[in-house]
């Protein structure tokens, strides 16, 4: 996956789910295509299959579980979600938070089977205590601006840049109201590698132009 890369979570918005899942994933290839800009999309277990046979752009699962073959009702195998074709999985994300512990055997599950790993932290303190397991990536997202009209990058730039001097560089991502492409640019001068967002192209009327217009923060 080249980087730098925008990353659109479609969490479980009814914009973004079965057929719409798919629509909305081909919109992201168009997009890419058109731009030269790596997106990728992160979408529903459910969902996995189809947007991955659907786009030919990184396809990222919503989670996984350290198990193996076997027991584990109602957990999200990871030998299930590599053979369904996904690039990789979120992990950590604030809706979806889990143990430090089971962060770190599902990034080695992972690491298992070439499946990359974004690690979602609140503080670029917690980042860098958990770039100990290596996750591929980690996503910096204030909860306070999950879902808001403000990104991290516009209104806590300070946030970014310790992000990237604690953990280093090449596997920051900056998460948490990010809506254009300004707010793109500067987490890529900050020294992000990419973005990750959702409700700014999930909830938008026009997904398309929104996704041009965060492209222009990387082009």
């Amino acid at each position: 996956m080249e980087l730098p890369v925008i990353i659109v979570n479609f969490k479980a918005y009814e914009s973004a789910v079965g057929e719409k899942a798919v629509e909305l994933a081909k919109i992201h290839e168009t997009v890419s295509r058109e731009t030269g800009v790596t997106f990728a999309v992160c979408v529903q277990a459910v969902d996995l299959q189809a947007v991955v046979n659907a786009v030919s752009i990184p396809v990222f699962a919503q989670h996984i579980d350290p198990i193996s073959f076997g027991s584990g009702t109602g957990h999200v195998l990871p030998e299930a979600v590599k053979a369904a074709g996904a690039y990789g999985t979120l992990l950590n994300h604030a809706e979806r938070q889990i143990p430090e512990n089971v962060i770190e055997e599902s990034i080695k599950r992972a690491k298992e089977l070439g499946i990359a790993t974004v690690v979602c932290a609140n503080t670029p303190e917690m980042g860098a205590r958990l770039a100990k397991y290596n996750p591929d990536f980690i996503a910096v997202e204030p909860p306070e601006l999950i879902g808001g009209e403000i990104s991290v990058s516009t209104a806590q730039p300070e946030v970014v840049k310790k992000a990237v001097d604690l953990i280093g560089d090449g596997k920051v991502l900056v998460g948490a109201g990010v809506k254009n492409g300004e707010d793109v640019k500067i987490a890529i001068e900050l020294g992000a590698v990419g973005v990750l967002l959702a409700s700014g192209v999930t909830k938008a009327v026009d997904p398309y132009s929104v996704l041009k217009d965060l492209a222009k923060g990387i082009v």
